[in-house]
């Protein structure tokens, strides 16, 4: 296997490679930079040193062990990774928030647990003053076990392990969810994700709206304050930022995994994005 930089996929849908691995490779393949693909399942087969990306690798939520053994594997190939194999592996629990607050970035008030109860659902919403809650996983993808309850609804559908409680943000069926994305440690373009109708998630596939976004000052300034709180500079990333109740933009979550980058919104079609990757390789 040759090539100058390998995009690591996981379980992929018939066609998912050559439509969504197109897209990431074009602008790659633009800047001079020899790409191929590797299944997750098979980084053995890998040459020590290659330089990999695990950018089509979406399902590792659904069997974490298995991916955390995935990422101390890059790490004893000495792979060249743009994101590191401890970044990614601190980006994987949503834990982070807490350890990004810690570090002053602004973050949407969360609450933690080990499991989720109904007591926890009461006791976060008298925490956060609020009527509706949002529940999730702390290690999930998509809108997996994610849950928006109200004082009526009964805990149903949670999810099994470690859990994590925010408000629920009724900015997300106004303004929306705001995604900066930030190549080599610039920023590159933005997007307006809404939920539609009465869904509270954003994401596409779910009937979420997306518009080309300009983002102004106090975005930039929330989504750099993220960057600069991480353990690391990333190189590449995507800041999902959402206003909280008291008017302030916060972080929802950062990516640094496997997020969609939106290349399509972006003004020079990726080329930020192949440079950066680039860049990192030492190409």
């Amino acid at each position: 296997m040759a090539a100058d930089l390998f995009i690591l996929y996981g379980a992929l849908r018939d066609g998912e490679l050559e439509t969504c691995g197109g897209r990431l490779a074009a602008p790659l393949r633009a800047e001079g930079v020899a790409v191929d693909f590797c299944s997750m399942a098979e980084l053995a087969r890998l040459p020590e040193g290659a330089a990999a990306v695990p950018l089509l690798a979406w399902n590792y939520h659904f069997d974490v062990p298995a991916w955390r053994e995935r990422l101390d594997l890059l790490a004893r190939l000495h792979l060249k990774l743009p994101n590191s194999a401890a970044l990614l592996a601190w980006n994987t629990d949503k834990i982070y928030l807490r350890d990004l607050a810690a570090r002053g970035a602004p973050t949407v008030p969360t609450l933690f647990r080990d499991r989720i109860t109904s007591r926890d659902v009461e006791a976060s919403r008298a925490e956060f003053g609020v009527d509706f809650v949002v529940v999730k996983p702390t290690i999930s993808a998509g809108a997996k076990e994610t849950l928006k309850l109200g004082p009526d609804d009964i805990l149903i559908g949670a999810p099994k392990g470690a859990a994590m409680l925010q408000p629920f943000l009724p900015a997300v069926n106004g303004e929306g969810e705001l995604s900066l994305f930030y190549f080599g440690g610039r920023f590159s373009h933005a997007v307006r994700k809404v939920a539609e109708g009465e869904d509270f998630r954003v994401q596409p596939h779910l009937g979420g709206k997306v518009a080309a976004l300009t983002p102004g000052p106090e975005a930039l300034e929330a989504a750099e304050a993220v960057l600069a709180a991480a353990p690391e500079r990333p190189a590449y990333a995507r800041v999902d930022l959402i206003r909280r109740l008291d008017g302030r933009l916060a972080l929802m979550e950062l990516e640094m995994i496997e997020p969609d980058l939106f290349l399509d919104y972006a003004p020079d079609g990726g080329k930020a994005f192949a440079q950066a990757m680039k860049t990192a390789i030492g190409g």
